[in-house]
């Protein structure tokens, strides 16, 4: 019977998850897993996944890494490193506006894989070109959002954990909005509700649910209510204990229940 194993391409990675038959496997192993129709070598680095949130399979891996397998993937990683120095060496070549994140082999080197940071869409083609002629192999440029970056190199949000789109969410939540913020009765402030890949806050979602729901069945802020304390205002809102204050005649503040 298949497990998920997770696994990096590189060290401190983002966490890849596969279906795996092998029998033997151990953390820190590597094997050779296809993604996007290439072979690369990965890490294992978590062992027997099924039971973690949001998993989402890349596919299932081929067999366990020989010593040539590791030996050529150790050489790529080092060939990646010095790609990303000479893929910015000819992006600011051709002035490109482009910010270069990563760079990746395939194990047989079959491609090379660029991928980049821009506000703009980027015409490349010469610089594929010199790539090309340099490394020998296919080259493919990929632009990347923000929060694609975020995902990949990770870092600790303003709740203390690291950061979810890393840990464990499978695709980015890219349907955010600033009207769930406002939904939560949130500061606008953007150092308060952006992450730190400068987008909103993927958590702003997880409870927009129980936040739309909640309101309504409360009134707005400004209303005038009837309750059995009497007729008052609407100064303010809790929404998670759907309950609201009012503001009577005498100035006194009181809570009321949604449901009463």
């Amino acid at each position: 019977m298949s497990n998920i194993i997770g696994v990096t391409f590189k060290d401190e990675g983002k966490v890849y998850y596969y279906s795996n038959e092998l029998q033997d496997l151990n953390v820190n192993d590597y094997v050779v897993v296809s993604r996007e129709g290439l072979l690369y070598v990965a890490k294992v680095v978590i062992l027997n996944a099924c039971n973690k949130p949001c998993i989402k399979k890349s596919g299932e891996i081929e067999r366990k890494a020989t010593k040539d397998d590791i030996s050529s993937y150790e050489k790529n990683l080092a060939d990646a490193v010095k790609a990303v120095k000479k893929s910015k060496e000819i992006s600011e070549k051709y002035k490109l506006n482009m910010n270069i994140v990563d760079a990746l082999f395939s194990l047989d080197r079959s491609q090379l894989l660029i991928t980049f940071l821009s506000d703009v869409r980027v015409d490349f083609r010469e610089m594929a070109k010199d790539l090309a002629s340099i490394y020998k192999t296919r080259i493919e440029l990929r632009q990347i959002g923000a929060r694609d970056k975020a995902r990949e190199v990770s870092g600790i949000g303003p709740c203390g954990c690291e950061l979810c789109c890393f840990r464990f969410l499978s695709e980015n939540m890219d349907a955010v909005s600033i009207n769930m913020a406002k939904n939560q009765n949130l500061s606008l402030n953007p150092t308060k509700i952006n992450g730190q890949c400068g987008r909103l806050l993927c958590c702003l979602k997880y409870e927009d649910d129980v936040y739309t729901e909640n309101r309504c069945k409360l009134p707005q802020i400004g209303d005038v209510m009837n309750t059995k304390a009497g007729k008052g205002e609407v100064v303010s809102l809790d929404i998670l204990r759907k309950k609201y204050t009012i503001k009577l005649s005498d100035e006194s503040l009181v809570e009321v229940d949604a449901d009463e």
